[in-house]
């Protein structure tokens, strides 16, 4: 995989742990008071900040491990690779941000099947 196949998926890992945040951060915000005071347009506007930073790190990743660049990776990997880093990402985040959700065996078998299925794409 090389230098730029590893910095590509620390580079996705940080831009997703950035989409988890604004994507589902802003329920759990809704708890802090001065949180829920803000308006939708306040709301919309603090998850788009923090959006700016998923796609600070999330484009030069993909421009950097795209194989037409010099990168290691297909179109293809580099999505499938997001997406097993995204349901990665989203279980740990779910998990200490979110006490009161459970992860049952049906969903870890899924989590299986889906990374089964992404070995097979490379």
């Amino acid at each position: 995989m090389g230098y730029k196949g590893l910095l590509t998926i620390i580079m996705l890992i940080i831009s997703n742990s950035f989409m988890i945040l604004a994507w589902y951060g802003y329920l759990k915000f809704s708890e802090w008071k001065w949180f829920s005071k803000l308006g939708l347009i306040a709301v919309i506007l603090l998850r788009w900040g923090i959006a700016l930073f998923e796609y600070i790190f999330q484009v030069p990743a993909n421009r950097m491990g795209f194989e037409e660049n010099g990168g290691p990776f297909s179109l293809i990997q580099l999505k499938v690779i997001q997406e097993v880093i995204t349901l990665v990402v989203f279980v740990i985040f779910t998990l200490i941000m979110f006490k009161n959700e459970t992860f049952r065996i049906n969903h870890f078998i899924a989590f299986i099947f889906f990374g089964v299925g992404s070995v097979f794409r490379f």
